[in-house]
């Protein structure tokens, strides 16, 4: 019977949370695809080559004939084209298995909660024009938030800093709404960015952007002190700026935690700016209750902590924090009924 229904089934339920470093699509309750937001395309027909892993595997080693490309930037879609090719592609992974038709696509999307009339209607162009038929946008600090597991509608004020790949989505949330926000175009895609610079001027070594992701892995920090919880220093290969002979670096936790200060200090802020413009009975609910970390961003080691000592206020990082608003959006697309503040 399973097989006759998935061969006639005319609607399927996507919940996506399409971000600029990786883009996370539940189906059926259960993550079908957790890829990097990369496609290739060919550089002369515009076809789509690759998308996900693959395309990050090409990602800074293509030739002349193949263009890969990221097309979301800032947290809004760069190049609509790629875009709407790369929700094809990762839409099409879902759809593994027989199917006489293809199924019309019910979808809810998280988008940045500073995102413009132009941005909002951007992405909800692609979904359409990538099969989607019902396209619902919800905010991504709101569906992080229903991801941990927050009752968003109670009369209760709690606070969500999502760090993202290209923008940190600070939020208070209380009944259903967001009661002040601040979205600051400051994430993950900037510290990898110090991190390269960082390299070049201090080792004299040119590092891709790939490399500076991993070093960010391996020994990002935002302590210079993170008592027993030391990583390994990481080996860093490459061409000396200079002379281009390879070289051979050892970066440890400290340097790069000096190296991220001035990015981390404008997230220090950004909360401290969505704090003043809470009104005061939610404040008292925050400080209580703590606020929520989320994203990629919220794996730096000793972030917490920092922000802890830096605003008075326990910071809690989430259980997953990279599939926070993914999760989020799959339970309110099984719910769009009890969560009015979806954006049609």
């Amino acid at each position: 019977m399973g097989f006759f229904s998935n061969l006639f089934s005319f609607t399927q339920e996507l919940a996506i949370d399409l971000g600029t470093a990786n883009t996370v699509i539940i189906a059926d309750g259960s993550i079908a695809v957790n890829e990097p937001s990369v496609v290739a395309l060919d550089q002369h027909s515009e076809k789509m080559i690759a998308v996900g892993d693959r395309a990050k595997l090409m990602y800074e080693k293509t030739n002349n004939r193949i263009r890969v490309i990221r097309p979301l930037r800032d947290g809004v879609i760069a190049d609509f084209n790629a875009c709407e090719q790369m929700l094809r592609g990762l839409i099409k992974k879902v759809h593994k298995g027989h199917r006489l038709f293809s199924p019309s696509l019910r979808m809810v999307i998280g988008v940045p909660s500073g995102s413009t009339e132009v941005e909002l209607r951007a992405v909800r162009d692609s979904a359409e024009h990538a099969g989607g038929r019902d396209v619902f946008l919800l905010y991504e600090p709101m569906a992080a938030a229903i991801g941990i597991g927050l009752d968003v509608n109670a009369p209760e004020g709690n606070m969500v800093v999502d760090i993202g790949g290209g923008t940190t989505e600070i939020a208070v949330i209380s009944l259903g709404g967001i009661v002040s926000n601040n979205s600051i175009k400051m994430a993950g895609d900037d510290f990898t960015a110090d991190i390269q610079e960082y390299m070049s001027r201090q080792h004299n070594v040119r590092v891709s952007e790939r490399m500076a992701e991993r070093i960010k892995i391996n020994v990002g920090s935002a302590l210079t002190d993170l008592g027993d919880k030391q990583p390994e220093n990481y080996i860093v290969h490459g061409p000396n700026k200079i002379t281009t002979m390879p070289m051979e670096v050892p970066v440890c936790y400290q340097e790069i935690a000096h190296c991220l200060e001035k990015s981390i200090a404008k997230i220090e802020q950004a909360v401290i700016n969505a704090l003043e413009n809470t009104p005061p009975e939610l404040y008292a609910d925050i400080v209580k209750n703590g606020i929520y970390l989320t994203g990629g961003g919220a794996l730096l080691r000793g972030l917490d902590k920092r922000l802890t000592d830096k605003i008075n206020i326990p910071f809690h990082v989430a259980e997953d924090p990279l599939l926070c608003v993914a999760k989020g959006t799959g339970i309110a697309l099984k719910n769009v009924d009890k969560f009015t503040f979806l954006m049609r």
